[in-house]
């Protein structure tokens, strides 16, 4: 079962680097930071159970990890659409912010 669970979250940190690296659209460039999140939850959750199963420092630190992936996605949502508004496009790499 660890095995099975590490690999699932390397595939899902690999998926998240590259689409963190290769995403042009701003949408795509805040979900992949979740993906990584995500996967770095799995893997605390998954060492936390398999080698200390009585305490449960591993969940409660992915809660926190949670918590801070929610406000990220909580500001990043709010952004993208004042930046569509002014700029009328959601891909990165024709935002230039600081032209007038």
């Amino acid at each position: 079962m660890l095995e099975y669970t590490l690999i699932s979250g390397a595939y899902s940190l690999s998926i998240g680097l590259y689409g963190l690296i290769t995403s042009r659209n701003m949408v795509r460039a805040l979900m992949c930071p979740e993906l990584i999140l995500n996967a770095a939850n799995a893997n605390l959750v998954t060492f936390s159970n398999s080698f200390d199963s009585r305490q449960v420092k591993g969940n409660i630190f992915s809660i926190f990890v949670i918590a801070i992936a929610a406000a990220e996605a909580a500001i990043g949502l709010a952004i993208v659409p004042a930046i569509y508004h002014n700029r009328k496009s959601t891909r990165i790499n024709q935002l230039n912010l600081l032209k007038w």
